[in-house]
C-alpha cells in the first residue's frame, strides 16, 4: 500500500571538483505485506536507486565522479484517497483531456533545477 507520494529536490555537491547542482525525484513510500516500509524513486518516469546513496547517486556532468546526494526540498501530493482532496469524474466515453495521451513528457531536466535559497539560479552557472 501506498502511504506517501512526493516530489524531493536532491543537490549534489562533487567533492572532486566542486560542482554543485540538484534534481528534483519522485518518490513513493509504501508499506508491504509484512509490515515493511520501502521507498522507490523514479527519475523521469523511470525507476533510478536511492540518491541518498552511493549507487543511486548521478555522476558529476564535469568530471564523473559520484557524490551523494542530500534533501533541499519537499512536496508532498496528495493520496488519492485523502478526504481534502479535490476530484473530478472523468467521463466513461474518454473525451475528458484527452491532449494528456499526446502531451509531451515534462522531463525533470527540461527546466534549470535551483540550488537551496536560489530560485532563479540555473545549474550550469554553479561550476566553479
Amino acid at each position: 500500500m501506498i502511504t506517501e507520494l512526493a516530489v524531493e529536490r536532491v543537490e549534489f555537491t562533487c567533492g572532486s571538483c566542486w560542482h554543485r547542482w540538484s534534481v528534483d525525484y519522485d518518490v513513493q513510500r509504501r508499506v508491504d505485506d509484512h509490515g515493511d516500509e520501502w521507498e522507490h524513486f523514479s527519475y523521469d518516469n523511470e525507476p533510478v536507486p536511492s540518491p541518498y546513496t552511493p549507487q543511486g547517486a548521478p555522476a558529476c556532468a564535469y568530471c564523473g565522479r559520484r557524490w551523494v546526494g542530500h534533501l533541499v526540498a519537499r512536496r508532498p501530493v496528495p493520496l488519492p484517497d485523502e478526504a481534502d482532496t479535490y476530484r473530478s469524474a472523468v467521463p466513461s466515453e474518454g473525451t475528458h483531456r484527452p491532449e494528456r495521451h499526446t502531451a509531451p513528457m515534462l522531463h525533470a531536466a527540461d527546466h534549470p533545477q535551483p540550488r537551496a535559497g536560489t530560485p532563479a539560479a540555473p545549474s550550469s552557472a554553479n561550476h566553479g
